[in-house]
């Protein structure tokens, strides 16, 4: 995290939580979601307007995490911003020689490879649960072919609960410390 996100909390420790204006999509792609966007239903239904803007995006990344209850944010100075999954809160990505990264460009390895009844591919990490971006699957499946891992089955319903992830975040009324 940031050392200006962790003095903003400290100098405003009571900033309302955000919902609803933030989204993550099965790509990896960040998606502003404004009342509009939100009362058209929601994500990933309503998407909203994709993020472009690299050096929001870095800074959202640099500062993405969750709560205890699995529900994912942006830590934005002192205000968390929840985050609607379309999917998981990981999308990897698989380089050349076979490691992979998060959308949010951290590197990782793959402890578990898995497969949902959709034709899904996600890796387990250290990191968390992520789904494999569409783009990399074919490159997925070759190493898999290669032996480097083995694909076991899951329910796309059953991931949240195995995985303790929220795919909708939803106000809780809290106060943190």
């Amino acid at each position: 995290m940031d050392d200006l996100v962790k003095q903003a909390m400290l100098k405003w420790p009571n900033v309302p939580d955000c919902f609803g204006w933030l989204g993550l999509d099965a790509r990896g792609d960040w998606y502003m979601r404004d009342d509009g966007v939100q009362a058209a239903g929601d994500f990933p239904k309503a998407k909203g307007s994709r993020l472009q803007h690299d050096k929001l995006i870095a800074f959202i990344a640099r500062n993405y995490s969750c709560d205890a209850s699995g529900q994912w944010f942006f830590q934005n100075g002192p205000q968390r911003v929840f985050v609607a999954l379309e999917n998981t809160p990981w999308v990897w990505r698989i380089n050349t020689d076979g490691t992979i990264k998060s959308h949010t460009e951290q590197r990782t390895t793959v402890h578990k490879c898995l497969l949902d009844e959709h034709g899904h591919l996600y890796f387990v990490t250290p990191l968390g649960v992520g789904l494999v971006h569409t783009q990399d699957v074919l490159e997925a499946s070759l190493l898999i072919e290669k032996s480097n891992w083995t694909v076991h089955t899951i329910g796309y319903e059953a991931l949240p609960t195995q995985y303790k992830f929220v795919r909708q975040p939803f106000c809780q009324a809290t106060i943190r410390q």
